[in-house]
């Protein structure tokens, strides 16, 4: 049977796009089915650290993050009273070759759809396809799909397929139908974005408060958005909550769902209330990920991205590790062909990276600095953080979660080039 694609690709989030650009550097044919019929710029803030944005430019797609993101100059961590806690440089501001970027997660995904548009061609992405199953053989696979009313669709015949269907992945289930629920972290996000005046540096990502008391991140997206001199700023708030009774990816949520805890908060340098107060759409999300799995693989067959390894979002990594997920298979198929050698290869190295992050994520991300400053001073105003925590083990915190992670500034320097 001839093959339609060498590469089947599940789902055209930011994982599927960005490989089918990928795989067509190297002259690899891919083609992307996603469920939906059409292409949104949805969600909120996501930021891209340096070593996923070495990627990134490896495909000439810095002007355009330049065009839509903000390269991040710094992090800052702060207690519910406001007191500075520890700030760092990050990106080429901490001697990085390639810069870190703060981005609207729909921004970045419309940039690689007008990438993959441009270079692949517009019949490249089937939309309406629902992903169902698939057979294999020991020359390819066969995938089969529904359209949005339960329809078959013609089915796919390639060389392998990539699994890129994020957290509720449906080829996951089907490798792993007994794997159960998502693992809930016992914490809810809510999520918002809206116009507001620079603060700080202009280009800072800053972690306030701890669980109990409620925590906030706060960064800025996108520049120039209006004459009145605002940027489009991006906050992700997290609180303490019972597990839900279902799981909604998409909700929606409105003020006082979570404002109450911040309703006291009062800094000199970022109006917290009002950020809130001034959002118009909150978006609701449970904090989950899942247990590391032992393969992703099943001869030509495998996951890439959330459909592999979903984590929470506390390191700024998950869209990170999916791009290195991309690449890495690139050079797999680079150097063996598209088969299944080439996917083991890839299984052996990802498997094990991405596993001690979500691991990392869950135990000692950076806003663990966050958790023993609350601690140690009982929630309360401290005179001098020195009393609290010195600074030698607050970059440890910061270096240990770099080093699991993948992205020192040495040993992404030193690194080879993935493809």
């Amino acid at each position: 049977m001839e093959k339609d694609t060498e590469v089947a690709i599940i789902g055209g989030g930011i994982g599927g796009l960005f490989l089918a650009i990928s795989l067509h550097q190297i002259g690899i044919k891919s083609r992307i089915y996603e469920s939906v019929q059409q292409l949104l710029p949805l969600g909120a803030g996501i930021n891209l650290l340096p070593h996923a944005v070495r990627e990134l430019e490896e495909l000439g797609l810095l002007p355009a993050l330049d065009a839509v993101g903000i390269r991040t100059k710094d992090a800052s961590y702060y207690n519910h009273h406001g007191q500075l806690i520890y700030r760092e440089l990050v990106g080429q501001s901490a001697g990085y070759k390639w810069p870190q970027f703060s981005i609207h997660r729909g921004d970045l995904q419309m940039l690689l759809l007008d990438a993959v548009k441009e270079r692949l061609g517009e019949d490249v992405i089937a939309l309406n396809h629902k992903f169902v199953g698939y057979d294999q053989d020991e020359n390819g696979v066969t995938s089969h799909f529904v359209n949005r009313d339960g329809e078959p669709l013609p089915s796919v015949r390639s060389s392998v397929m990539i699994g890129c269907d994020g957290i509720n992945s449906v080829l996951r289930h089907l490798m792993y139908p007994n794997e159960g629920e998502p693992v809930y972290s016992g914490y809810t996000i809510w999520r918002g974005v809206t116009p507001f005046k620079p603060f700080l540096s202009g280009a800072d990502t800053i972690r306030a408060g701890w669980m109990p008391v409620g925590k906030i991140m706060v960064y800025p997206i996108r520049n120039n958005i209006d004459n009145e001199g605002n940027q489009l700023m991006n906050f992700v708030a997290t609180q303490i909550r019972p597990k839900p009774d279902q799981w909604n990816f998409h909700g929606e949520a409105k003020l006082e769902d979570f404002y109450d805890a911040y309703d006291k908060w009062d800094f000199d340098w970022l109006d917290i209330k009002g950020l809130i107060k001034k959002t118009e759409k909150f978006m609701v999300y449970p904090m989950v990920d899942r247990d590391p799995l032992p393969t992703w693989t099943n001869g030509r067959v495998t996951l890439m991205g959330d459909a592999a390894h979903p984590m929470y979002p506390r390191g700024s990594n998950g869209a990170g590790q999916t791009i290195l997920d991309a690449r890495f298979i690139t050079g797999a198929f680079k150097r063996h062909g598209v088969n299944e050698k080439a996917l083991q290869e890839y299984d052996k190295e990802r498997v094990a990276a991405t596993g001690k992050v979500v691991l990392m994520n869950r135990a000692n991300p950076p806003d663990t600095i966050l958790k023993v400053v609350y601690e140690r001073t009982g929630g309360k105003r401290f005179n001098k953080i020195e009393d609290v925590i010195s600074e030698s083990e607050l970059e440890a915190i910061l270096n240990d979660y770099k080093d699991v992670a993948g992205f020192q500034v040495k040993q992404l320097d030193k690194k080879p080039a993935y493809v």
